[in-house]
């Protein structure tokens, strides 16, 4: 059976989707600089938005399945990971050379001293999605210079094994490998006590199991034809969205309610983002959100070490940090968009010709 679409010159764009992303990750940003302002995920207000990645994974499925199911055979698995490569590098390139900066010129802090001898190689590490988790004194990230690198890490491996197996992959043994991938989420979460893991050198195993559930599940989703059609817009779909990432954070059950909301939550709020209706009142806000959460999610985190430096010098007035967490994701939007116009849009055009 032919999806719906596949008949049609073009496909449609999922305009809600863009949308969504766009708000996962600003919900993102926000998470990185609260985590550093107040530690205590019990006293954060926005504690849960690691989830939003796991969000990413599903969405990815999705979209990647919808792009290239009825498209694979023409352009084959090279020219696949071609696109892919175009569409994904460019901002890693970016975002370690930001990472690189910020790491030598960070002006409160010289902990680059303390690895003067590693330095390059963590950078090209970082360009290279080489996992090389070396900075004891930042929480041994996988990708030091620019730590959300770990989550491409996982996608370039889900899209690797979509172009050479997931693709042909009968949908009854998809439905087992995605049951079997639940269960192992549920489990890496009761092991750990929650679901924010695969991005340290002692968590890595669980970003594997992460991106197995939701990656499947987005493409379950798309095979299956599981769309939702209503008449919710963008914005209601949006407030559905939130409390996923705002409810709040227990260390007696969080381990449960985060494979919960992954599991279950999150594929619907796919379901219900692709079959939602296109309002003219909302489209070039989609539009925007869904072009910068990329470029957004893969350069603000060189400036949040800069501030976690500035954090752990001078130890600020929570009024002084909240009025830097407004400014700096209002001027990390900025920053987003102008290297989102000016540098990856023109190096994606021109690796495209």
């Amino acid at each position: 059976m032919k999806h719906p679409f596949t008949s049609l010159p073009n496909k449609p764009h999922f305009e809600t989707l863009d949308g969504l992303r766009g708000v996962a990750a600003i919900a993102v940003v926000i998470f990185h600089f609260m985590e550093i302002a107040i530690p205590d995920p019990e006293k954060n207000f926005i504690a849960h938005a690691y989830l939003a990645v796991d969000f990413f994974f599903c969405l990815s499925g999705f979209v990647i399945a919808y792009a290239y199911d009825d498209k694979m055979a023409a352009i084959g698995i090279t020219g696949f990971l071609k696109r892919r490569l175009i569409r994904l590098h460019p901002l890693v390139i970016i975002g370690s050379i930001l990472g690189l900066l910020t790491f030598l010129f960070d002006p409160f802090s010289n902990l680059h001293q303390s690895y003067a001898d590693k330095t390059w190689l963590i950078f090209i590490c970082s360009c290279l999605m080489i996992p090389f988790a070396v900075v004891k004194e930042r929480y041994l990230n996988l990708f030091h210079l620019n730590p959300p690198t770990w989550s491409l890490f996982w996608e370039y491996i889900a899209n690797i094994l979509y172009a050479i197996l997931l693709l042909r992959l009968p949908k009854k043994l998809l439905w087992v490998l995605t049951v079997l991938a639940a269960g192992a989420l549920v489990y890496e979460s009761w092991r750990s006590g929650h679901l924010s893991v695969g991005w340290g050198g002692d968590n890595i195993k669980g970003g594997a199991i992460r991106v197995s559930f939701s990656f499947l599940a987005g493409i379950l989703i798309y095979r299956s034809r599981w769309i939702i059609r209503s008449k919710l817009g963008f914005i209601a779909i949006s407030l559905l969205l939130l409390p996923a990432f705002l409810f709040p954070f227990s260390k007696t059950w969080s381990w449960i309610a985060d494979p919960l909301v992954v599991i279950l939550y999150f594929p619907l709020m796919v379901m219900l983002g692709a079959g939602a209706i296109t309002q003219k009142t909302t489209h070039a806000i989609c539009r925007v959100s869904g072009k910068i959460s990329y470029p957004l999610y893969m350069v603000h985190y060189p400036f949040i070490w800069i501030f976690f430096s500035y954090i752990e010098k001078y130890k600020p007035a929570i009024g002084t940090v909240t009025w830097i967490i407004i400014i700096g994701t209002g001027l990390l939007l900025l920053v987003a968009y102008l290297v989102m116009k000016y540098i990856d849009d023109p190096v994606r055009k021109w690796l495209s010709r």
